[in-house]
Parts: C-alpha cells; structure tokens; sequence
C-alpha cells in the first residue's frame, strides 16, 4: 500500500513539475540589449554617405516559437536597445531595413537568435546593422 502511494505521490509530483516549467518571455530576471548600427547609403547603393548608430529605431522581441513579437522597443539616442525581466530560454531579436540587393522596395528584417541559459544572464547580441 505504501509502494503505491509513493508512486502516486511521484507521478503528481512530476506532472505538477513539467507543467510549470516556464516559456520564453517576460517574468524573469535575464537582459538582452545591443545596437543598431546604420549604414546611410546613396539611392543606388553604390556610395556609402554616412555610417552611425541609429536612434529611435523598433527592435523587436519573439519569445520562443512564437509566431509573432512579444514585445518591442524603440533605440536610444546611441543605437541602444535593451529587453528586460525575461525567462531562460530562445529569442529572436530583429529590426528593418532597406533591401541594399536593390531587388525589392519592402524592408527586410535583420535577425539576430539569442539564447538565455539561465536566470540573470545580461547577453549582449552583436550590431544589427541595417542600410538606410
């Protein structure tokens, strides 16, 4: 009788366990932050004018699998950007740009993948670099 509340009382535990295990996303105590360098082009992409960190630019956040961004975020005056109170786990960072192949009017995105390990972790996530 004992063995089979033990066992009863191990699985409750282990469901309880794995069905708290927390996703990406905001509630925890990791950072990701980083710049956005801008690459200031003429019309035809053949003379760079200017480069410099850009401000007041969106950068977005997917939290995991997500579909669709979590959250966003504009740049300061100095290109930074900066995703606070998030969970361990896989993130996509990204903003736009002009398309410097010329091959399309649309903006592209740049991406950059992060992963945060563990609680607390400040990760810095290399130049995004985007053509203006």
């Amino acid at each position: 009788m004992k063995y089979k509340i033990c066992l009863i009382l191990l699985f409750l535990v282990s469901v309880i366990f794995y069905s708290c295990k927390k996703e990406p996303g905001k509630g925890g105590n990791a950072t990701i932050y980083g710049k956005v360098y801008v690459k200031d082009y003429n019309a035809t992409f053949t003379v760079l004018q200017e480069e410099y960190y850009g401000q007041d630019i969106w950068v977005y956040i997917i939290y995991g699998d997500d579909r669709d961004y979590g959250d966003r975020i504009r740049t300061g005056y100095d290109g930074v950007y900066e995703f606070k109170y998030l969970r361990p786990g896989k993130y996509q960072i990204y903003t736009y740009s002009k398309d410097s192949t010329i091959q399309t009017n649309a903006m592209i995105p740049v991406i950059k993948n992060v992963e945060i390990k563990k609680n607390n972790d400040e990760m810095q996530v290399p130049d995004l670099v985007i053509f203006n």
